[in-house]
């Protein structure tokens, strides 16, 4: 579970992250020297501080996170890291309020926040700035060849060249069977030889790892020599399943075998997974609806007011197994949204919903009734998110391994939903289908409690897209 989730942040970011929060904490701990003194038994004193210290780092850093200041995309923009980073500590603040309200041992001293917020600012920011300089001076840990033209490679490439600073990755180009195509331009670098290439071009690139796609690939290979480039020079070669999947959160379905999803680390639901996680699910269901009552009835009302018709509305989804089952909802579309059209993809500019059916969209306000199906064993909290069996039907035959997504609970939220945006198209299903068979290969309790995280960030900060 650590190499998925660090994986997915890049070493580099996780890098940011950990030398960030000693920051915070020793910027804490210095304020409270300053404002408070060393007293007689400064090791006590020290260890006390250095744990209300680290609440006041976590605090800080979920703000920021929730700031997007931990995308290494935007981290060259001073301005934007300046006023972030003060916004951050804003909801820190009030978030910390808050809770030395509700338990005061936790509070340090008078006046010790506001000298480690000046500290903070100072500190942080100058981290940030030393990072970016060290990042560009360190320069790529990996340098990577990609063997194959075809759309997941194009695909990874892109994602590689996007984050090249971010996950320290170098990527040098591409091989093509085609000698024709030796110097085409794909994204950034382009086609630099063919597969007869490949020794020289790893030797003369200083290529540390070779990503195969089988698809493009396939019979054009001199294993002999790649064996040799293994055992002498230490060259790593991977399926670019494998790199996609590590570099991208998901897995890669246009050239995919079963035989990779059968040789492959994961897809393993152990009885205790599955236990655990139903437990889990039962516990905060029952909790959920307790506390979201007062919340669902003034959604009642809401939607009473805003437009005749039922305040609920349900409708069959395919559940685990391909078994179907009634999920239910705060209606937010119209009475008669598909009186005349049947069965239709919905968009996230779609006409027929009601202006408070949008508002509970945009804040997943329609989705709380779907908290008695997780009781009911129909969903879980997190899993891909279950579609009508009138979609289910087409595209498990326009995609393939679409129908391996119902081995588990469908989910309120999923690893798509926060990693996707709303689509409505064969395209997006298939984006999305990707991100599923991620989740379901590296299922465990550590990821869906990141999904969830991540899931009211998407709610909080990007307006429930």
């Amino acid at each position: 579970m650590y190499r998925v989730l660090t994986g997915n942040l890049g070493v580099r970011r996780t890098a940011l992250v950990l030398v960030e929060h000693v920051v915070i904490v020793l910027s804490v701990v210095v304020a409270a020297a300053i404002r408070i003194g060393l007293p007689d038994q400064p090791i006590t004193a020290l260890s006390d501080w250095l744990g209300r210290a680290v609440v006041v780092a976590v605090v800080l850093q979920v703000c920021l996170h929730y700031g997007d200041l931990y995308d290494l995309r935007t981290l060259a923009d001073r301005r934007d890291l300046l006023i972030g980073l003060v916004r951050a500590l804003g909801a820190a603040s009030v978030i910390l309020a808050i809770l030395y309200y509700l338990l005061p041992q936790l509070i340090i001293g008078r006046g010790v926040f506001a000298l480690a917020t000046m500290l903070i600012v100072a500190l942080v920011a100058g981290w940030r700035i030393a990072f970016e300089w060290l990042s560009l001076r360190g320069g790529p840990t990996e340098r990577l060849l990609i063997v194959g033209t075809g759309p997941a490679a194009v695909t990874l490439a892109r994602e590689l060249f996007e984050r090249r600073s971010e996950l320290g990755v170098d990527l040098v180009g591409f091989v093509d069977n085609d000698p024709a195509r030796v110097g085409a331009t794909v994204i950034n670098p382009g086609v630099i030889g063919t597969v007869a290439d490949i020794p020289g071009i790893v030797r003369g690139q200083g290529v540390d790892r070779v990503v195969v796609s089988l698809a493009d690939a396939r019979g054009k290979l001199n294993m002999d020599e790649l064996l040799a480039m293994k055992l002498n020079d230490g060259v790593r070669f991977d399926h670019l399943a494998s790199v996609y999947e590590q570099y991208t959160g998901k897995i890669a379905v246009e050239n995919l075998r079963p035989s990779w999803m059968i040789f492959s680390d994961g897809f393993r639901k152990s009885a205790t997974l599955e236990a655990v996680k139903r437990l889990s699910d039962v516990a905060f269901a029952l909790v959920g609806l307790l506390l979201s009552a007062p919340l669902m009835l003034m959604t009642a009302l809401a939607l009473k007011v805003g437009s005749p018709g039922p305040l609920l509305y349900s409708q069959r989804r395919v559940g685990r197994d391909g078994v179907p089952f009634t999920i239910y909802k705060f209606r937010s579309m119209r009475v008669d949204a598909e009186a005349t059209t049947g069965a239709v993809w919905s968009r996230g500019d779609d006409p027929r919903v009601t202006p408070v059916g949008r508002f509970l969209r945009r804040t997943r306000l329609d989705e709380l009734p779907q908290l008695w199906n997780v009781l009911k064993g129909d969903m879980s909290f997190v899993g891909p998110r279950p579609e009508r069996p009138e979609f289910v039907a087409d595209l498990t035959r326009q995609i393939p391994f679409y129908g391996q997504r119902h081995v588990v609970r469908p989910g309120l939220t999923g690893w798509a939903q926060v990693r996707h945006r709303y689509g409505s198209t064969v395209e997006d299903a298939q984006e999305k289908l990707q991100y599923d068979l991620f989740y379901i290969k590296h299922m465990s309790i550590a990821f869906d409690i990141y999904i969830v995280v991540d899931t009211i960030k998407t709610v909080l900060v990007r307006g429930g897209s």
